[in-house]
């Protein structure tokens, strides 16, 4: 009954993706694939409330929370997109600070696990591991090994053999430290900007669901960790996401540029081969 899944949690990471890669093929609708999609959807649906896994049902609410925004930033104008991101960047900055804050007690007045499983006091450990090594890090997957006496030490205090930190951005942190942090920022920014100004140039070639993905695995990297796992499907196609992106945005926006820039390029190209 298990499958090839050995934790219900991977199990909702596929189901979420099988869900939002369904959507995207019924919003196309020029597949001929609608009957096929829907059957996936429903299963990806019966296979997500199955595994129980709230980091994939809250990353599958995320989704198609920005399916909308995505859709409704094709059809603004230039001025109305930049409204608009404005508009979602705070929104999810406040629903961000709100769960910082508030997060915890509403859980324990629900009655619920105010650890998230184990996961806050487990992070609060890591943190002061990564104060103490925040410039380069421990190096790429040493930290948590059983030859790594921290990590024992942390698995001894928590009564359990936690296999990562649980939070994708923790552990890129006590591998690379912050100077891996910040250009691995810089490269998802400036991915997110490709993605959607694809998706407003050029929505006819499918940018939706890439773009609607990688923002999803940035949310379940909050409570997982799945940046840098070796073989590991999920990541290899947010690599190719954002491989994707810096391929083909340059150019698009070299066919939308205006007019007027197209000779200067065509005389500079003419100077160069001169």
């Amino acid at each position: 009954m298990r499958g090839v899944f050995i934790h219900k949690n991977v199990l909702g990471w596929y189901s979420s993706l099988m869900i939002l890669v369904a959507s995207a093929v019924l919003i196309d609708g020029t597949l001929g694939l609608r009957r096929t999609a829907f059957t996936l959807l429903a299963a990806g649906v019966i296979c997500l409330a199955s595994s129980g896994s709230m980091t994939a049902i809250i990353a599958t609410l995320v989704a198609y929370c920005l399916i909308g925004f995505y859709s409704l930033l094709q059809r603004s104008s230039s001025i109305g997109r930049v409204v608009i991101v404005l508009f979602f960047v705070q929104l999810a900055v406040g629903i961000l600070i709100s769960l910082h804050e508030f997060l915890v007690p509403a859980l324990e007045a629900l009655g619920k696990d105010a650890t998230l499983t184990g996961r806050v006091p487990l992070w609060e450990l890591v943190d002061r591991e990564i104060s103490d090594r925040w410039m380069l890090g421990y190096g790429y997957q040493v930290f948590w090994t059983v030859e790594n006496p921290v990590a024992t030490h942390i698995w001894l205090m928590l009564g359990w053999a936690a296999p990562h930190a649980h939070n994708g951005y923790r552990d890129i942190l006590l591998s690379f430290g912050i100077m891996g942090m910040i250009p691995f920022v810089l490269l998802l920014l400036h991915a997110i900007r490709q993605g959607a100004s694809l998706q407003c140039h050029d929505p006819q070639y499918g940018w939706l669901w890439l773009n609607v993905f990688t923002i999803m695995i940035l949310v379940m990297n909050l409570t997982e960790s799945i940046f840098f796992a070796q073989n590991d499907a999920i990541f290899i196609l947010f690599t190719a996401a954002i491989i994707m992106f810096s391929l083909y945005a340059p150019v698009v926006s070299t066919s939308h540029s205006p007019s007027w820039q197209a000779p200067s390029r065509g005389l500079a190209s003419g100077l160069q081969i001169s």
